[in-house]
């Protein structure tokens, strides 16, 4: 008699998680697969009128979805809004923002606006949802929003490229810090997505045609091309998946 493989399933029935940037664009869908796999999931964003229309168009779609409004350009309250939550099994950490611009422009409050927001908020976000995770002995997911632009070069966005080049090595380094915890760090690294965030590159000719000519498959991304690496990391599918990039580009990088 040949025992057969059990298939993983990639239901999240009775997990909690906490989608960062979540009244939009990827942390949208993000929060839309997960909900749909039976997780309970925590809305965070600045706008709570956002996340309300958000959250009730998911209800009515019968998820289970929370609200909760914080600005993560302040961290102190950021994380002390957090902490008054449960203990999380799963975090996306998706909030993020661009600023198409050549070096020689960039200002003092560009580099921080982007990068407080990509890399520090991301990493203090971190820091107190690991603390619940440990002091819970959950073995949780944590997922960092990045971009195939965390792995290569280009014009015009030097700010955002090394955010997410250090949060790549942030991955890195806390796959291998919470390892023993049996806790995951991983990263989704999408090509260009047609969200707001890109609207200065879908809107321009010359800008769209330089990123498309880059991608083998030959189109943008959309949400829903990000939504199955969410839930795929997100549950036991990926267990022995830590400190990885995963990285839903269109064939990018594989030149």
């Amino acid at each position: 008699m040949v025992e057969l493989p059990k298939s993983p399933s990639f239901r999240l029935d009775g997990k909690r998680a906490l989608v960062t940037g979540a009244s939009r664009g990827i942390g949208l869908a993000a929060t839309v697969a997960l909900a749909d796999a039976g997780a309970h999931v925590v809305m965070l964003a600045r706008s709570a009128e956002a996340l309300r229309e958000a959250a009730d168009a998911i209800r009515s779609n019968g998820g289970s979805v929370g609200v909760l409004p914080a600005d993560l350009s302040n961290i102190a309250a950021a994380k002390a809004t957090i902490e008054s939550q449960e203990p999380f099994d799963i975090l996306v950490n998706n909030a993020g923002t661009m600023k198409l611009c050549p070096v020689e422009e960039v200002t003092e409050s560009d580099y921080d606006t982007i990068l407080d927001l990509d890399l520090k908020a991301a990493y203090f976000v971190d820091q107190v949802v690991i603390k619940g995770m440990r002091s819970a002995r959950t073995r949780g997911s944590i997922i960092h929003i990045s971009s195939m632009l965390g792995h290569v070069g280009g014009p015009g966005r030097s700010t955002y490229i090394a955010a997410k080049h250090g949060l790549e090595g942030l991955t890195k380094a806390l796959a291998i810090e919470l390892g023993s915890d049996g806790i995951r760090v991983n990263a989704i690294c999408p090509t260009a997505i047609k969200t707001s965030i890109n609207a200065a590159i879908l809107s321009d000719p010359v800008r769209s045609a330089w990123f498309q000519g880059k991608i083998p498959l030959g189109r943008f991304g959309s949400v829903e091309d990000v939504m199955g690496a969410v839930l795929y990391l997100a549950g036991d599918a990926s267990s022995l998946v830590t400190g990885a990039s995963l990285l839903v580009d269109g064939g990018w990088t594989a030149q």
